[in-house]
């Protein structure tokens, strides 16, 4: 499936996941660990075990640590 995602300050990005990917594996497909991340679908967090919906319009990645 192909899901499009807001890396808040990186701008849009698409990738393609399985049918049975999980929101871990969309923090991995856009470059990020899951420790340094959370991801917003309709502005609340969800677990990165959950399933990923396509259907989800507004889906974030926020990062939660820059370095500095």
């Amino acid at each position: 499936m192909r899901v499009t995602c807001d890396v808040v300050g990186e701008g849009s990005r698409e990738v393609d996941l399985s049918e049975t990917a999980t929101y871990a594996d969309l923090v991995r497909a856009v470059g990020y660990s899951v420790h340094e991340v959370t991801v917003l679908v309709d502005g609340r967090p969800v677990p990165e075990d959950r399933t990923v919906d396509p259907e989800r319009e507004d889906v974030r990645v926020l990062r939660l640590v820059k370095g500095g």
